[in-house]
């Protein structure tokens, strides 16, 4: 099983004049110690399950685009953007731009976006559910057209583009995985079976991610989609270095889940990557 980091808190000794320096040394650590992936929040608040609104939180692209120039092989994504944050033209464009200037190691991570506070907050519209999920399925059909030899016009029920023009192409083809989080039932995981490279589910017991799994299955099956053709990954909300963690990993494993996602915790986020690279990615390896 591969092992990725994500950084979900900006909350570090000395900030902000320390941030920079932390992350470079935290995404260095990932890489150098085998990581396939690192991940970073996308919110403009910190979410308040984790800590306050008030604390630090960047710009989760503006913070990708320098990890690329801090990195050379891990790959580099949000877990993940809300598709309200930006117009979707420009997604693919800034998407496009981390893909060329890293080398071809951008991820789109995309889901339908649920924190109301910071939408309220910096007067960003914040559309009912069911319309924030029409404008993810139209999102992911206007990337999917701007990284394809069609560059005319795309009309939907939300978006209107004239010309889907995107230049320059991504440089990993036929262009960047695109990662949908979540796990609703009827909807995010029928909208991974139809347009998305791999899923990526909340942590919890083997047996409902198994639940999750047969449903994404049978989404495939519905649209002829060989449901092997999705990549499984999790984020983890264990203790990797905890008892469960390596025999839940061995469980998911068993139900074809390849890629898991630890968050880098405490005040030392850089030395609790090189300590998770040291004793637990080699056993995840083995997995």
């Amino acid at each position: 099983m591969r092992l990725a980091v994500h950084v979900p808190d900006f909350t570090v000794p000395g900030a902000p004049g320390t941030l920079a320096g932390t992350l470079a040394a935290t995404a260095r650590a990932a890489e150098d110690g085998g990581c396939a992936a690192v991940t970073l929040m996308d919110h403009y608040f910190q979410m308040e399950s984790l800590a306050t609104a008030q604390d630090p939180m960047l710009e989760g692209y503006t913070a990708l685009g320098f990890l690329a120039g801090c990195t050379e092989r891990v790959d580099l994504g949000l877990l993940v953007t809300g598709v309200t944050y930006r117009h979707p033209g420009l997604l693919a464009k800034i998407v496009t731009t981390l893909d060329v200037l890293s080398g071809g190691r951008a991820v789109l991570g995309i889901g339908a976006a649920w924190y109301e506070r910071e939408h309220l907050g910096l007067g960003v519209p914040f559309p009912p559910v069911a319309e924030r999920f029409e404008r993810l399925e139209e999102t992911l059909q206007i990337c999917a057209q701007m990284w394809s030899d069609e560059d005319g016009p795309y009309t939907g029920r939300h978006y209107r583009l004239a010309e889907t023009i995107c230049s320059p192409r991504p440089v990993r083809q036929p262009r960047p995985p695109v990662m949908i989080g979540g796990s609703g039932e009827r909807k995010t995981l029928r909208l991974v079976a139809r347009y998305a490279d791999a899923c990526n589910l909340f942590g919890a017991e083997p047996a409902e991610v198994a639940h999750k799994l047969e449903v994404l299955t049978r989404h495939c099956d519905d649209v002829g989609r060989d449901p092997a053709d999705v990549t499984r990954t999790v984020i983890s909300g264990s203790d990797p270095f905890g008892p469960d963690f390596l025999p839940q990993m061995e469980a998911y494993a068993r139900l074809g889940v390849e890629q898991v996602h630890v968050s880098a915790a405490g005040p030392d986020p850089a030395g609790f990557v090189s300590r998770l690279c040291e004793q637990v990615r080699p056993r995840l390896d083995e997995i």
